[in-house]
Formats: structure tokens, sequence, C-alpha cells
């Protein structure tokens, strides 16, 4: 049992370097991309160009994800934020699909909050909503990109994405991380799962309907 958690403690070491090495590679070899970007999101969609949320990291501690803004600051005559869809530019709907919008995390992943591979973090308040069996998959690090990322990304319903969620938790491995890696560069390529069906991204996630029935 010793060997098999050392074994385990010195692949996590190994995902943790890898992590470091080509997110702090990243963050240098992108920065004139990252810095042109972000002047564009300026010019866009106006100050700030960063766009910053708490997510639920590893066992759920929260963390402030930031990525570059996709969307205006639109308001309606009431002062609340238009629907997502009206406030989704052109140039917000490239950088989705390019990805683009992403670069911000890769600091996140420098200083341990987030991994290269892993589910991706949604929004706390879900919490509450997960099965016992969707809650799992809190017990990696949350990634930039991940096992349903490149099996169908928005184009998935919320249980098919939990589902291949916890499946990578119980199947995790270096050579599964770089294989997802390999396998993200060509999803970004093809432009593949960018939104769900009649959405600008994806519905509000309201509770599994396991969630909802009584044990």
């Amino acid at each position: 049992m010793l060997g098999l958690l050392d074994r385990l403690n010195h692949s996590r070491r190994i995902k943790r370097a890898l992590d470091v090495t080509l997110a702090g590679g990243g963050l240098v070899a992108l920065a004139p991309i990252l810095a042109g970007t972000t002047a564009l999101v300026v010019w866009k969609h106006g100050w700030p160009p960063f766009f910053s949320h708490e997510r639920p990291g590893l066992h759920g501690k929260p963390f402030r994800l930031v990525k570059l803004r996709t969307m205006t600051n639109e308001r309606g005559p009431d002062g609340q934020l238009l629907p997502d869809a009206q406030r989704l530019t052109a140039f917000g709907k490239a950088l989705r699909a390019s990805s683009l919008d992403e670069l911000p995390e890769l600091w996140a992943i420098v200083r341990g909050d987030m991994s290269l591979v892993g589910p991706r973090p949604l929004l706390t308040k879900y919490l509450p909503l997960y099965t016992k069996e969707q809650m799992r998959r809190h017990e990696v690090p949350p990634g930039l990109t991940g096992w349903a990322q490149v099996n169908g990304r928005n184009a998935l319903s919320w249980e098919e994405k939990f589902a291949l969620d916890v499946w990578y938790v119980d199947h995790w491995s270096n050579a599964l991380d770089l294989a997802i890696l390999a396998r993200t560069v060509l999803a970004v390529l093809r432009r593949d799962g960018i939104s769900a069906e009649g959405e600008a991204t994806m519905p509000e996630f309201r509770g599994s309907s396991a969630a909802a029935s009584p044990s």
C-alpha cells in the first residue's frame, strides 16, 4: 500500500512540475499575444479587460478565476446586465473559439490554484446542486482543459460533462494528461463544441434529477 501511495505522490509531483514548466513557459512565450489581445478587449469591450470570478478549486476551496472578457457590460433600463447572448460580441465569440480568453488562467496554474488538465472550474453556486458522485470532480485540481472538453465541450449536457469529469478522476495519469493536451490543440483548431445548441455558452446548471430525487 505504501508503495502505491509513493508512486501516486511521485506522479502528482511530476504533474505539478509539468504544470509550472508549461504554464510558466506559456506565459513568457505568449506574453506579446496576451498583451495585444488585452488591448483589443479594452478597445472592443471597454475597461476592465479582465473578468474575475470566485470558483471552487481542489476539494471545493474557492479561488479567483481570471479570464479576458468576451462580453460587454451593457445593461437594460432596470440596471441589470443584459442576457449573455446580447452582450457576447463577434469579437468575443472569436476569442472563445480560439480559447485566447483563457490565457490569464496560466497564472492560476503557476500559482497552484489550477492544473493544465482537470475538470473545468464552474460556479460556486453549483456546489449544493451536485449529486455525491458529481461532487467527486473536485477531488483533483480544476484544469484549463479536461476530459470533457476534448469529448464534446459545451455540446454535452451537464450530466455528460460531470460523468466524464468523474471518469477522469478515477483514471488520471500523466500519460492521460498529455493525451488530453494533444487533443485539446486539435479541438481548438477545429473549434469543436464552443457553445450548446441555442445558447451563447451553456444553460445554467439547475441540478440533476438524481440530486432532486429522495434518497
